[in-house]
Order: C-alpha cells, then structure tokens, then sequence
C-alpha cells in the first residue's frame, strides 16, 4: 500500500480545523491537526510532513514564528499560510519567514486542494531526493547513511544503534520507559533483549560524547531520557 502524503496543519479555530482535516482526508492525504504553533513545531519534528499549512495568528507560537523554525530545518517543505490579513507588509513578513504562498480567509477547499496539489508537484523530486538530518548540537546525524559527523570526522553505526538513536531524536527530552524503547526499537520486549539495549546505549554514548550538552540518562527503575539543550 502506497504511504499517505502527510500534511501538518495548524489552525486554532478549532471549527475550522476539524472542517479541513475532515475534507483533506477525504482527499486521501493524512492531515496532523494542531490547535496552535507549539503543538504543530511539536509534531512537525515527530512526524516530517511533506508540506505545512499553518494559521498566521495562533497562541503561544503564530504562523511566522513555526515558519522560521521550520526553515531552520527545511527549505524543501511546502508552507502555506492561513490568514484573514490582506496587508502587503503581512504577506511581506510571511515570505521572509518561509512562506511558499498565502491562502486568505474565507477560501473553498477546491482553491486549498489546488495549491497543495501545485507545491506537491512541484516539491515530489525534491523532497525524495532530501536527506533527513537530525542536528545534535554539533553533531549531524545522518540515519539514511547509518552516520555521525563530529568535527569533521565521521562514524558508521550499525543498524540498530541507527534505529536506537534515531528513536530518541523522535523523543527527545523526554522519559522513556524500557519497553516503550524495546517496542519500538527491537519490536519485542524481553530480558535479553533489554541486557542488548544497555550495551546500544553504551556505545551511542561513546559516541555523542563529544557534545558535552547532549546525554543519554539514566532513569532508574523507568528507563532513559535522551536530554539535549538544543
């Protein structure tokens, strides 16, 4: 079965929200639905959408603010803007921050589904072709090469330590439970399984070392947390 196209919408009248995610499915895309900036620069490092459809005035991050974010670690994705603004120094703000295009209040989804299937298009090349990188401070963790790039030197892993650290950069900052780590990682959950985790993380701390500000912890008697500043 072919993977659905993920697409990350932020919008925070949640009326509006559910009507979009509601027509954007039955369009046959996945739609992750955030009722506001934080939640959607959450998702959008969990889930890498392949294009971001974002609200301009949202509480606690607005549309310009995940924007720039996004940028940061993006300049392939999709972003379109929601808004009610027709000002030329809004639409202005909005392409600075990464806007691709704005779509103004009210709108038809025929006209939504037109400019989302136009940047898709255009994009599909691009974005297969992107190499997923997580930045670990100074550290790049490349997981499509099995590769850390410290310094300018750099280390092959193995498979699962891949697997292993990759599922962190998913979590990051947050405790893990052993089985939760096991589950996702190993598919199964036993002792010997758990003994092999431990000598994984020995080594993906040997590894990060470097970075003194990223650490894998310890949490006894739950699991681990993979803590970083950045």
């Amino acid at each position: 079965m072919q993977e659905k196209i993920k697409l990350l919408l932020a919008e925070d009248d949640l009326q509006l929200g559910f009507i979009i995610r509601d027509n954007l499915e039955e369009a046959g895309f996945e739609v992750i639905n955030c009722p506001d900036g934080e939640k959607a620069w959450e998702f959008f490092q969990k889930k890498n959408p392949d294009l971001c459809i974002l609200d301009v005035n949202m509480p606690i991050k607005d549309g310009f603010s995940v924007a720039k974010k996004i940028r940061q670690k993006s300049d392939v994705i999709p972003i379109l803007f929601l808004t009610a603004k027709s000002l030329e120094e809004d639409k202005l703000k909005g392409f600075a921050a990464g806007a691709d295009d704005y779509i103004l209040k009210p709108f038809s989804m025929k006209e939504l589904l037109s400019r989302i299937n136009v940047f898709l298009r255009r994009n599909k090349m691009l974005i297969r072709e992107t190499i997923k990188t997580y930045a670990i401070g100074r550290i790049s963790f490349i997981p499509d090469e099995l590769k850390l790039e410290i310094n300018n030197q750099s280390v092959t892993l193995t498979l699962r330590e891949k697997e292993l650290l990759e599922f962190f950069c998913q979590n990051p900052n947050k405790v893990l439970k052993r089985e939760e780590i096991l589950s996702n990682v190993w598919r199964k959950n036993d002792f010997f399984l758990g003994r092999s985790m431990d000598v994984f993380i020995a080594k993906l701390r040997k590894h990060l070392s470097a970075e003194s500000r990223v650490s894998i912890e310890t949490i006894h008697g739950v699991g681990f947390r993979f803590t970083t500043e950045f």
